[in-house]
């Protein structure tokens, strides 16, 4: 093993014996420590122990001429001459009890005090600085949320698990961050408030996770599904998600009805100041034709089959000899025919072309999009959608064989140099069908993002469409802003037409306190202090509503519940009470079910925290290059050690030994 220390010789590493046992070297040590060495110690680490060892400077001059002090013998080596085979070990910093849970709140509250002021129609902006380009102007949480790092330690664990729970929340149901944030805060300041009066916190745990699910049972009941088909219905939950922006309701109420809910919407930064829809009808890929001679219409460079056969191939084509049958079938059959295979080249692709051009028959032939098992995936859903075959390579069935019957159809193809869209596929309503519960099956069970997008893309080729929405705006900071509300709002409307909407404003969550108050009554105990600390923070959204609207929470909260329609409740941006669902101010149902419970569990982990561990901050060494200031080792009695400090990039000179 080796340690490192520094002399008027330069770095070394002492090593001493592998077979050395670590019990002796206390002994050792002392006579070191104790020998005319030097006067003053370093501290190092023993890499075998990890235990602090303290070094007299000058240890190693007596290393290196054997003294007989050195027991068990000690090698000095130059530093350079081997790589170090060194361990180090960050130490770590812990405290407990009301020390962990009084950063942990400190933390949650700065990072839910920034996060709540963007709550509600009138909600403030947040500016970030993204330390490069432009800042970044935002009224979404968790955009916000996310940005927060605190200096710390303690409370910066307490910032990042609420944090966890706002981007669990975006990530579930696309919005209601803020309002996750904001119930995190206060159920984690009313169970501190019960911890210091002697509850237990693992039965207030288990107190506020019942009163959860009351809760979340009440708002199941409460939500009113929405016809997807329904232009105006989804308007009113895109424009309230949309920080009321009718025109953001327009524009998702549009894409939504034209691709239906199991449609995809993608959202992408448009080039002029208009914002609008693309919707692509029938399944499209990523692949385009392989050759331009195939091209139709030469206008728009691009290939028009009407009425079209499909082979779905999943190995290349190369060999023309076994592609002629079926191209004479086809021929006489008078239709256009379109190859979809891994590839199609040599021979076989000249054979196309030619045929082509010379008005014999018309083809065209496109790459199978994906690889490996994704590209299986994808022809079956093409099959599915056509009514076709697809030839997989493990069935064992040759290009020779294939018969027109095993082939696909489609009432319209447009291939362009990079995408190919299938529309009026002749496929049967039951394959489809089968074919989108058997991915639906897929996207519960998967547990990657990645495979859960994909197999979203299919599912919507096969039973909606794609919509993109080109976002509009006059400069880039407006647009990036404007682009991030457009798809929170369309995360809120996909939710809404999942599970349904209830009353916004904060209202739904204020309507669950009645059965929550009932459960109460009917706990004992801790686990009653529990139900009650739900029961206490039921308003909170509604009252951060309020105050960034200019007005008292508390009268406010007040007022609503003294109404007695269970729709009713304050619209902030019209600064009035009245029935929320009428005036189109909804919440989807998914979106308060969710913040409540991640809030939840979030906040009961955090009373349940007895310690906190984190490393120690290290202050970093001014920079250029090795700084060793090591200072003079032996110096005369009367000067101290006159050393010189080490000169940026150049190791420090160490210190003049005793002079003569």
């Amino acid at each position: 093993m080796q340690q490192k220390t520094s002399s008027r010789y330069g770095d070394c590493y002492l090593r001493a014996p592998t077979n050395a046992f670590m019990p002796e070297w206390p002994n050792w040590i002392h006579r070191l420590s104790s020998s005319s060495c030097g006067t003053r110690a370093e501290h190092v680490r023993s890499t075998r122990t990890h235990s602090p060892v303290s070094f007299p400077l000058g240890i190693e001059s007596v290393a290196a001429q054997g003294s007989h002090l050195c027991e068990p013998p000690i090698h000095c080596e130059p530093l350079g001459s081997k790589p170090p085979q060194e361990n180090y070990i960050v130490a770590k910093q812990i405290v407990f009890d009301d020390d962990a849970r009084g950063p942990l709140l400190a933390g949650v509250s700065k990072l839910a005090r920034a996060v709540r002021s963007t709550l509600g129609p009138r909600g403030r902006n947040a500016v970030l600085d993204k330390g490069w380009g432009s800042p970044k102007v935002t009224k979404d949480g968790v955009t916000v949320a996310e940005d927060i790092e605190l200096d710390d330690p303690f409370e910066n664990l307490g910032a990042q698990l609420v944090k966890e729970a706002a981007s669990k929340t975006n990530d579930v149901a696309g919005d209601g961050t803020t309002t996750a944030t904001v119930l995190s805060e206060a159920i984690f300041r009313e169970g501190l408030k019960m911890v210091a009066t002697g509850a237990d916190p693992m039965a207030l745990s288990r107190g506020i996770q019942k009163a959860v699910d009351t809760a979340t049972a009440q708002i199941a009941k409460m939500a009113t599904p929405i016809n997807e088909k329904s232009k105006s219905d989804i308007k009113q939950v895109a424009t309230i998600a949309g920080n009321n922006d009718p025109q953001i309701g327009d524009v998702l109420a549009d894409a939504f009805t034209k691709v239906g809910k199991n449609g995809v919407i993608t959202v992408e930064e448009g080039r002029s100041n208009e914002t609008y829809v693309d919707v692509v009808e029938g399944m499209q890929f990523d692949r385009g034709f392989l050759s331009p001679h195939f091209v139709t219409n030469q206008d728009e460079v691009t290939v028009e089959l009407d009425d079209c056969y499909i082979l779905l191939f999943e190995e290349k084509i190369s060999n023309n000899k076994k592609m002629i049958p079926l191209l004479e079938a086809i021929s006489k059959a008078k239709k256009p025919l379109l190859i979809i295979a891994e590839d199609t080249e040599g021979e076989a692709l000249a054979t196309l072309v030619v045929n082509k051009m010379r008005g014999i028959l018309s083809a065209c032939a496109v790459k199978a999009p994906g690889y490996g098992d994704r590209r299986k995936a994808i022809l079956g859903d093409i099959a599915a959608l056509t009514g076709g075959k697809a030839i997989f390579k493990d069935l064992g069935i040759d290009l020779e064989s294939v018969k027109v019957s095993d082939l696909g159809r489609a009432k319209q193809i447009r291939i362009t140099s990079e995408t190919t869209t299938i529309v009026g596929g002749a496929g049967k309503k039951a394959d489809i069908e089968g074919r989108v519960a058997q991915i639906r099956r897929e996207i519960e069970a998967t547990d990657s993002d990645y495979d859960r997008e994909k197999l979203q893309e299919r599912l919507a080729k096969l039973a909606g469409g794609v919509a993109q929405i080109n976002v509009g705006a006059a400069t880039e900071t407006e647009m990036k802003e404007r682009k991030a509300l457009i798809d929170d709002a369309r995360a809120a409307t996909q939710a809404a037409l999942e599970e349904g909407i209830v009353p916004g404003g904060g209202t739904a969550l204020l309507r669950c306190r009645a059965a929550v108050e009932k459960l109460e009554k009917a706990t004992e105990g801790d686990q009653k202090l529990g139900v009650r600390i739900i029961r206490n923070v039921l308003d909170q959204p509604m009252r951060a509503i309020a105050n960034n609207a200019g007005l008292d929470g508390a009268v406010v909260v007040n007022r609503v519940l003294q109404m007695k329609g269970k729709t009713e409740g304050y619209d902030a941006n019209a600064d009035k009470y009245c029935d929320l669902v009428a005036a189109g101010i909804v919440d989807p149902a998914k979106v308060v079910r969710t913040s409540l419970t991640n809030a939840a569990s979030v906040a009961a982990l955090l009373l349940t925290t007895e310690s906190l561990v984190t490393e120690i901050p290290v202050e970093e060494e001014p920079a250029g290059g090795d700084h060793h200031d090591h200072g003079m080792g032996g110096g005369m009695p009367d000067m101290g050690g006159m050393g010189m400090g080490g000169m940026g990039g150049m190791g420090g000179m160490g210190g003049m030994g005793g002079m003569m």
